[in-house]
């Protein structure tokens, strides 16, 4: 089963269906299991499309998945070239785009040192030599992964990972497939990126998502609810997958892809608002690496991609809403 798991869930399921309940049901609602994580799809019809999402699903696995061994991206990894459906070919372009707009900072190639610093569930960070680092470093790079028509090129033993925005490009999967279907009021959510069109038909109200607060002790706890129009929503945090030093300093699961190393930061989550899930997913996973200035920096340049961070300054949190993020 494949798991999309570099981006935290931040909007609780709970408020989901606080906001879809009503006595007289005009919306359907379909929730499961799905990329290691739940999912739940709401939307303006009584017919039942389960079916046709699991199998949404199960192409998404096979064309996208590290876990599966016979995935197209599994099996592109193990060679120099392969050729890839349109699905891969929607997520490489977007990928690229993060990746020359962020100057690098997104990175698809990093997952060799990913895996060498082995973030499981133990907490202490795994020591690594320099010289193991940068031989790894040397088949870092998503310059050197070239799409041609349907077939991409790469270094043979460069490691394409795309966990940190697939997830994302499966709920505007979805969504489009309900468009299609003139399903044009739904909400749809796969651990904790969401987006949404029209409204909630039952409560006759825009769609109402909530911002977690960041806990290290695993609970979950609503910091705010914001009204999400006709837009997706992705989040990524530090806060419950980290890793902690010999002198008890805190990483986070992202590898800087300039240095191979753990990202030390004092970010602990970041919300993404854009006009499609896939690109709000990279953003988020990209802005949690940069840190809070070069974020505030970068959006300068990025005035429709609204951002929310909650993040660590002289042992207090603090919240900062850019580009218009929505206060309620």
């Amino acid at each position: 089963m494949m798991s999309f798991s570099n981006a935290i869930a931040t909007s609780l399921v709970s408020l989901l269906i606080l906001s879809c309940a009503s006595n007289e049901s005009k919306n359907k609602k379909i929730t499961g299991l799905v990329f290691g994580t739940s999912y739940n799809v709401v939307y303006n019809s009584s017919k039942n499309y389960k079916k046709e999402f699991d199998s949404i699903f199960k192409v998404l696995n096979t064309s996208l998945s590290t876990y599966l061994p016979n995935s197209d991206i599994s099996k592109l990894n193990k060679k120099d070239q392969f050729v890839v459906d349109h699905h891969f070919v929607n997520v490489y372009n977007t990928a690229k785009k993060v990746y020359n707009t962020t100057n690098g900072v997104f990175d698809p190639t990093i997952g060799l040192l990913v895996n060498a610093w082995d973030f499981g569930p133990e907490k202490n960070i795994k020591r690594l030599n320099k010289p193991k680092i940068d031989s790894l470093m040397a088949y870092v790079g998503f310059n050197h992964v070239l799409l041609k028509h349907d077939t991409i090129f790469k270094p043979k033993d460069t490691y394409i990972d795309f966990n940190a925005i697939a997830k994302g490009y499966a709920v505007d999967v979805i969504s489009n497939f309900l468009k299609a279907k003139h399903c044009n009021h739904h909400l749809v959510e796969i651990g904790g990126e969401i987006r949404t069109l029209g409204v909630n038909i039952e409560k006759e109200k825009p769609w109402r998502v909530g911002v977690e607060k960041p806990k290290f002790d695993g609970t979950q706890s609503i910091l705010k609810a914001i009204t999400l129009n006709n837009a997706a929503m992705a989040t990524s945090g530090t806060y419950r997958k980290f890793k902690i030093d010999r002198f008890g300093q805190r990483y986070a699961h992202i590898i800087n892809t300039k240095t191979g190393y753990p990202s030390k930061t004092n970010l602990l989550s970041i919300s993404v608002i854009t006009n499609n899930c896939m690109l709000a997913d990279a953003y988020a996973t990209a802005f949690k690496a940069m840190g809070v200035k070069a974020v505030k920096k970068f959006l300068e340049s990025y005035p429709d991609i609204k951002v929310f961070l909650i993040y660590e300054e002289n042992n207090s949190i603090k919240t900062l809403s850019l580009n218009g993020f929505p206060e309620s």
